[in-house]
């Protein structure tokens, strides 16, 4: 039997990830859908690991949006494309997106799975988090919740939510973060990089032993010593220790805004977060447009400027695809869709400007220092395009 939230009703139910799961018996099940004990929201992030190639190749080409030829890879070259496959790098990289940009998967293995995206194009990864290889959770309407194991799951397929779920895993956790040097971010909350929903469970010492406390009874918790001061909802107040959910072994406190991506905030920086009714449950499914290339102009230190399609860090070519850096201790997740320029500033820093008109300053992560394997270029489809060291770039703007 399913759990029941404690929370009131969010105004829909749309931002809940949804869809058909087929086993490999060929049972077919609708519902509510779970990743594991974590995601289960469109804006949470699929992680994985690209195989080798898989990002130009494999592409539908049955597809309605083949008319944006000259703006997409859609129609593109893809044999041509696999000569520049690890010629630069020879890196391993991971691949993230949200579950909302995702079509289908069909799981090949223990731990490989194509990922089918909105616009057609099959990739292929590999396992690289818990996201492959875990349970999947659904909760069919007719049924009720079943734990599904990885190898007894041959397909899923995601579709839009109902406005109005029968049944459902429990409301979002939504509400304030205070930091102690960078401000305050609203969103939704991801507690301990796990906790999401109003059922899901808070756990920590007392002095009178161990409690269990479902997240919609909370109302804030706040850092003190070597746990939390616990308010909930009735007024009641108690301190906690004990658990990695209460003190620093808390591996952070993530905020998903739209606008601009995941904030994912260290229980070093972390102060207090107060919990609020979400004003929603987040963006539904059928607001994630259907996926674009990367496209713009890079403009490098001679003054030359180069516009056409790109390929970033050798590695992300679609607009889905999440860019990666820290503003000191806290950790950002930005979609490629949500930028509008990245400037390079030293070795370690860029200069990050988004659509919404935020500006920031992120470093360190592979996608906005030195460490970044450089831009492909393809000013034209089809013909070699050209290899721009991140060192000589003075800056990207996206279309």
């Amino acid at each position: 039997m399913g759990l029941v939230s404690p929370h009131t009703s969010a105004q829909n139910d749309e931002g809940f990830i949804y869809g058909k799961i087929t086993t490999r018996s060929g049972n077919v099940y609708f519902g509510q859908v779970r990743w594991g004990d974590e995601e289960i929201f469109w804006n949470d992030i699929f992680n994985s690991t690209k195989t080798s190639g898989t990002n130009f190749r494999n592409v539908s080409q049955s597809k309605e949006n083949n008319d944006e030829k000259e703006n997409s890879w859609l129609d593109f070259d893809w044999e041509f494309l696999s000569i520049w496959d690890d010629k630069y790098s020879g890196t391993s990289h991971s691949f993230a997106c949200r579950f909302g940009d995702i079509g289908s998967m069909v799981i090949r293995g223990e731990k490989e799975v194509n990922v089918i995206f909105k616009n057609g194009v099959n990739m292929a990864v590999r396992g690289g988090s818990n996201d492959i290889g875990t349970k999947i959770k659904v909760y069919d309407d007719e049924i009720g919740q079943l734990d599904l194991r990885w190898s007894q799951v041959r397909r899923v397929d995601f579709s839009p939510t109902p406005a109005t779920l029968k049944n459902k895993f429990g409301e979002p956790l939504y509400g304030t973060v205070e930091t102690f040097r960078k401000g305050k971010f609203e969103g939704f909350i991801q507690w301990d990089h796990d906790e999401r929903i109003s059922t899901d469970i808070l756990n920590g010492d007392s002095r009178e032993g161990d409690l269990k406390i479902p997240f919609g009874h909370v109302k804030s918790i706040e850092s003190k010593k070597n746990g939390s001061i616990v308010a909930l909802k009735s007024g009641r107040e108690l301190y906690l220790t004990g658990s990695n959910d209460v003190n620093r072994e808390n591996r952070g406190v993530i905020v998903t805004t739209e606008s601009l991506g995941k904030i994912d905030i260290p229980w070093k920086a972390f102060r207090k977060v107060t919990f609020d009714r979400p004003p929603h449950s987040g963006t539904s499914y059928q607001s994630y447009s259907i996926p674009r290339a990367i496209k713009g102009k890079v403009r490098v230190i001679d003054g030359e400027t180069l516009e056409g399609l790109i390929v970033y860090d050798l590695d992300e070519s679609w607009d889905f695809e999440l860019l990666d850096g820290k503003d000191d201790e806290l950790e950002y997740r930005i979609p490629f869709r949500n930028i509008k320029k990245i400037i390079p500033k030293n070795y370690n820093y860029s200069i990050i400007l988004l659509k919404n008109g935020d500006e920031l300053l992120l470093g360190y992560e592979r996608d906005v220092s030195e460490d970044n394997d450089g831009l492909l270029v393809y000013v034209r489809q089809n013909e070699e395009p050209v290899y721009v060291k991140w060192k000589t770039i003075d800056e990207i703007i996206l279309d």
